[in-house]
Formats: C-alpha cells, structure tokens, sequence
C-alpha cells in the first residue's frame, strides 16, 4: 500500500480584529478591524448562511475588473480611509484596501506567524531567517519578533515600503530584519555562491509574477530550481521550512513532494495540508493556501 501523507487542516483561530463573517454566492463577507467589507472568493460556491441585511451593512465592495486584473472599491455605508491599523497578538499593521482588492494582510496565514514565532524561540541557537516573497511582511515580524535576524524580500518597492512601516508600528528596531528588493532565484543563487545559510527559510510564491528587473516568475516553471538552490543555503543545523501557495492548480500533496525532496537527508517533522478559515455563520471551513512545512524539532 502506498504511504500517503496525512493532510492537515490549519486554522487561525486567535484573531481579535478579523473574522470570516460570512461566504457565499462566490464572495465573502469579512471585518477587518472597524471594518466590514465584502470581497470575490470563488471557493465560496454555497448559499450565504446570513440574511443579506447583515450583507448591507458592509462599509464597502471589491468589484473585479471584467478582465479579472484589478477592479475598485464601491463605498457601501461610509468611505474608507487610505489605511488602518491592524493587530494580531504583538504585531501590529497597517491594512488598505488595495486595487487588487487585497488588503495587506491574510488573516488564515496567522496560523502560521504563529508556527514561526514558536520555531525560533525553541531554537537552541540564533537564527537566521530568509522570508521569500514576502509581501507586507508580517511573517518576518513574527520572526523578528521571536528573536530572528531576518532577511526579508520582495520585489515590489512599495511592498516593502509597506513592510518597514509595519515593522515601525510594531516596534521592532531597524537591524532586526534586512530588506532586499530583489529576484528570488537569484538572489538564492548568489547567496549560495556566497557560503551564506539560513535556520529559517519562508516562501510564499505567486503564481505569476515578476521581479524589479523584469524576471518572470511561475509557480510550476521556476519553484523546483528556487527549492533546489534553497537547499543550498540551508544551514547545517536547519530549524525549518514553510512553503505556502495560492490560486495554483496544485493540491498539498504536489507541496508536500516537492519539500520532502529539498529535505530528503534531514531528520525532522513534514506535514502539510490546506490552510482555512472558519466562518462565523455556519462555521463552515473556507480554503485559503495549501502549504508543506518541515521543522527539525
């Protein structure tokens, strides 16, 4: 009989300032600290379990461009500011409602700030923490936050401008983390050449995207030559890995291959699974990511 993995469904129930309302009819209905709003989610293929009352009452509505790049938000009850402080625990953000129609934030990723935050602290010696990919940041200050020295990049000037404010918002000194705004793979690869290793690695890779030089990236293309050269910079005493993907044509268990190749030779704990949120109506489970984690405890 085959060995298969038993996958895992991970939630973030700790939240204070976000809840998943409700979902339905293809969208969701979310409170984002003072906030409700209503998003497209085309996971959500049920009926809504609220009245649709508690649906008006959102302060505003993503609308997708018909191209399904972009769209706008259509002001519901109130305008929205530019932004707004959000917490989770200890760390603190700024959230925007974004012409992508993200705000800055993924709640059901708390989970696993989370998970990090818990890695670096049992570690029996400092880290060092390489987060790919890394959007607003908010996993590297949870990473910094246990302790790390963090390397943070993207490639996205303004994302990383978003990140250096949040880490200012929640207080961490400046040396805490390093900011690179660069291309994944080749930053990888020059590390490499370089002898430098990490504890910590994180990779939260799009689907399609492209570096600050043009660099095209996809997911399916390009992560078997990124896990390869991350390998390489691994640290002989490895803490752990964590590998997240969105909107792909891929199940957990193409994640969960994929990592137990890079760690073939370490001893440790592999898991993966969906990461969900959980309704407050009808406590339904919506699925958000898939991801593959390995950690060395």
């Amino acid at each position: 009989m085959l060995n298969a993995p038993h996958l895992h469904i991970l939630e973030s129930p700790d939240w204070q300032e976000y809840a998943l309302l409700d979902s339905g009819n293809g969208q969701k209905l979310e409170q984002y600290g003072p906030f409700r709003l209503v998003r497209p989610e085309a996971e959500a293929v049920w009926e809504p379990g609220l009245p649709l009352r508690e649906w008006d009452l959102a302060d505003a509505i993503f609308h997708p461009a018909p191209e399904e790049n972009g769209g706008h938000w259509e002001p519901n009850r109130r305008t929205m500011p530019d932004r707004w402080k959000m917490q989770y625990r200890s760390l603190k953000f700024w959230a925007a409602a974004t012409s992508s129609r993200h705000l800055g934030v993924f709640p059901e990723q708390a989970a696993q700030w989370d998970w990090i935050e818990s890695q670096v602290k049992s570690a029996a010696q400092p880290s060092r923490v390489l987060n790919l990919f890394g959007y607003t940041g908010i996993a590297s200050l949870a990473a910094a936050h246990a302790g790390a020295q963090v390397t943070h990049l993207d490639a996205s000037r303004k994302s990383i401008t978003w990140a250096k404010e949040n880490q200012q918002l929640t207080g961490l000194p400046e040396t805490s983390i390093r900011w690179m705004l660069d291309d994944a793979l080749k930053f990888v690869q020059r590390e490499a050449r370089r002898g430098s290793c990490y504890e910590g690695i994180i990779l939260d890779p799009p689907k399609f995207g492209r570096g600050p030089k043009g660099e095209v990236w996809e997911f399916y293309k390009l992560l078997p030559n990124l896990l390869s050269a991350c390998r390489e910079i691994l640290s002989p005493n490895p803490q752990f890995v964590i590998l997240t993907a969105y909107a792909v044509k891929a199940s957990a268990l193409t994640l969960h291959y994929a990592l137990s190749d890079m760690i073939t030779d370490r001893k440790g704990t592999l898991e993966a699974g969906e990461v969900v949120l959980t309704e407050k109506s009808r406590r339904r489970l919506l699925s958000m990511a898939i991801y593959a984690r390995w950690s060395a405890g």
